[in-house]
């Protein structure tokens, strides 16, 4: 005989209450890593699926391209964990993203919310949509119209619905206390239909997370206590007013000789500073800077994007001698098309690439790659180092929720963060594991 698998089992007991609420309509879930709110989100909701004789339930992202990796196979997660059977009991659909549960044919649609029209078309008219669930949050805030567009998914699927409704939200919070998503769900706060709970991987039993996890989070604990409270327990640990506050002299190591991967970041200006930073991915897998070129135009005179070209050549050649190899690829401004034509012209070997100019996202993987000790410079990147200790936030954005770095002593960080983000894929599977999805 099949063991009985009771729901409240597969759930921390702060989310337990959920199951039975009958008072909110809105539900935020909030926490930092290995909170468990997906998986338990997605429990509750096929929970409902399940034991609902007549329901619907929408799963959004703000992007269609994040679905089938994240909230999806957290779905598919959940049948298993209940000890149902995929195959027998539910029809499991991929294009569209869609899963129904055979025996009263309610349905999960899976959706992003690129433009409007994503979600009209969705609306089951024999089955009411009963669960909205939102999966980072964040993402509508900060590639959406924010709170606006809350409003208008809301009021797309609670129309005509005379039975029950809930909207859940799922996000781990941002650095910034200030931060637009952080701003609305204060003001969500104040109503009497919401329910925020935040969570942190102390309140999951630990056989759930391994030894593992936890001491990985404890050794984020003891290297960098701030970021280990927004990473780990997901509070708004506020935005230093230096961008690399976590820089230290122990960031200065001299790199060793088995260098692999080759990466320059390239960033150009005329009367700005251009500027090469190499670096190398090591046995370790961590990054390691190897050597720069800076030249500043309105200091030392301008250069066409031809004589820059050859300094990178012979540039290349320096980082040849010493280590042994060719860099492979580079990874320059998108701006700078012109000086990208020609350095592949006299670099007929190197791949070059556009840089990734997310700059959010590349200062967030810097700094989490310094706080684990795995990015070093080299004792020769003297002006990356300079610009590193005075790389600032933007007081003015900061204030608005909107962080900014200042833009000055930024051509040095900028070329590091292009080549730290072209060289993550050969690094991230080795930093310690919380850090390997971005």
């Amino acid at each position: 005989m099949k063991k009985q698998i009771i729901v409240d089992d597969l759930l921390i007991p702060k989310f337990r209450k959920l199951l039975y609420d009958k008072e909110h309509t809105h539900i935020i879930l909030t926490s930092g890593r290995a909170g468990t709110k997906s998986s338990a989100v997605s429990i509750m909701a096929n929970a409902k699926l399940v034991s609902d004789p007549n329901c619907s339930i929408v799963v959004l992202r703000k992007h269609h391209n994040k679905l089938r990796k994240t909230v999806y196979k957290e779905f598919l997660r959940a049948i298993k964990r209940m000890g149902l059977n995929k195959k027998k009991h539910y029809k499991v659909l991929k294009s569209p993203l869609e899963i129904q549960y055979k025996k009263n044919e309610n349905t999960v649609y899976f959706t992003g919310n690129d433009s409007i029209d994503d979600t009209k078309g969705i609306i089951d008219e024999n089955k009411p949509i009963k669960i909205v669930i939102l999966d980072e949050l964040t993402e509508f805030f900060d590639d959406g119209e924010g709170e606006d567009e809350l409003s208008n998914i809301s009021a797309t699927f609670v129309r005509g619905n005379d039975d029950e409704f809930k909207m859940i939200y799922l996000f781990n919070p941002p650095k910034n206390p200030n931060a637009p998503v952080m701003q609305w769900v204060r003001k969500m706060e104040q109503r009497p239909d919401t329910i925020h709970i935040h969570v942190d991987y102390r309140d999951v039993p630990e056989s759930w997370l391994g030894k593992k996890l936890i001491q990985e989070a404890e050794a984020m604990k003891a290297v960098a206590e701030k970021m280990y409270q927004w990473v780990w327990l997901g509070l708004c640990t506020g935005i230093d007013d230096l961008i690399y506050h976590m820089m230290s002299a122990k960031h200065i190591r001299v790199p060793p000789q088995d260098i692999g991967i080759i990466g320059i970041g390239v960033d150009y200006g005329q009367k700005n500073a251009t500027t090469f930073q190499a670096f190398g991915v090591g046995h370790d897998h961590r990054l390691y800077g190897l050597m720069e070129y800076y030249h500043s135009g309105r200091d030392e005179g301008a250069k066409s994007p031809s004589v820059y070209a050859k300094d990178f050549k012979e540039f290349c050649r320096r980082i040849q001698e010493k280590y042994g190899h060719y860099p492979q690829y580079v990874y320059i401004d998108p701006s700078a098309q012109g000086l990208g034509e020609e350095i592949a012209r006299v670099c007929p070997g190197i791949i070059i690439k556009n840089a990734d100019n997310r700059v959010s996202v590349g200062i967030s993987r810097v700094q989490k790659l310094l706080s684990f000790q795995w990015l070093f410079l080299s004792p020769e990147q003297k002006m990356l180092w300079e610009e590193m200790k005075q790389y600032q936030w933007d007081p003015d954005s900061v204030e608005k929720g909107e962080e900014k770095p200042l833009k000055v002593f930024d051509h040095a960080c900028d070329a590091m963060r292009y080549a730290a983000a072209g060289l993550w894929v050969y690094i991230k599977d080795s930093i310690p594991f919380t850090e390997k999805e971005d």
